[in-house]
């Protein structure tokens, strides 16, 4: 049986794993290939990788975790995960996998708007946050499809990025045309509007099953509940990246960066929680 189960090997599921092969903790990381990010060319907004392709900085941290004897990278999909005894059984299509603990780290999956064109530019010219897409279009016309409450803070976070700020309503947009300077931005009545970059906030859903499988305890976000430890409701399952936040957050603060960081305070709860377990059973066979 494994110290630790990682599911996820995106920017928290990776130092997830660096972090416990560092305090000699055996560790599985499963890896399905599938990623929030595919559609993103660059990833911005990280110290020492601006501009690096999300694929490159995954390359760079497997090579990272090969430096350490108890980690291991299996290019599988979880299918299930159920708890047994002392830890958790997680099932693959080739075999299954038992570990003390859980650390997941599967993200979530955007719900895009039925908007034809959508899909195809969503990670390139279309995106949702401007900390991570937004100086890139410096000085060019932005749009910004919406009209929650958060319209009017996006609008003056983006003013000083660009010339202009164009705002379109919700159902407004029926069609985003791909052109060489950004896109067209189709509506239903008016004529269509050339922007740079055009950013919109999509619904989500999680990514994967084993929040309902091992009954953690979920938020109103639709985002699995933590403290500031990666402690889910479950005392053996840590959680890192967007899919989980704290209940003082109204939604996961999505970078490439603050994975990576909460990927390792999951895995540094996991180690004490297993110190703690060790401490636990040495002072149980001092008292026999």
């Amino acid at each position: 049986m494994y110290d630790a189960l990682v599911i996820g090997g995106g920017p928290a599921g990776l130092q997830a794993a660096l972090t416990l092969g560092r305090m000699h903790r055996t560790v599985v990381l499963a890896d399905s290939g599938h990623y929030r990010n595919d559609a993103v060319e660059h990833a911005h907004n990280f110290l020492t990788h601006d501009g690096r392709a999300p694929a490159e900085i995954r390359r760079l941290a497997r090579e990272d975790l090969v430096a350490y004897e108890t980690v291991e990278v299996r290019e599988t999909t979880v299918q299930r995960v159920r708890e047994v005894e002392d830890g958790f059984v997680a099932e693959t299509d080739e075999e299954a996998i038992e570990a003390r603990t859980l650390v997941l780290a599967t993200g979530l999956r955007d719900d895009l708007q039925a908007i034809a064109g959508l899909e195809e530019a969503w990670g390139l010219e279309v995106a949702t946050c401007p900390f991570c897409h937004g100086h890139e279009l410096a000085g060019r016309v932005i749009g910004l499809v919406g009209d929650g409450p958060h319209i009017p803070m996006m609008v003056a976070m983006l003013d000083p990025i660009g010339s202009e700020v164009v705002r379109f309503g919700d159902g407004e947009v029926t069609k985003i045309e791909r052109t060489a300077d950004g896109v067209l931005v189709h509506r239903e009545a008016a004529a269509p509007v050339a922007v740079a970059g055009l950013f919109l906030h999509p619904g989500f859903t999680q990514s994967s099953p084993f929040a309902e499988q091992v009954g953690l305890e979920m938020l109103a976000s639709g985002c699995i509940r933590i403290d500031v430890l990666g402690q889910t409701s479950h005392p053996r399952v840590f959680a890192g990246g967007d899919l989980a936040h704290v209940p003082e957050l109204p939604m996961p603060m999505a970078s490439v960066l603050l994975a990576a960081a909460a990927g390792q305070v999951a895995a540094s709860s996991v180690v004490r929680f297993l110190a703690a377990q060790a401490v636990e059973s040495a002072e149980g066979s001092d008292a026999r």
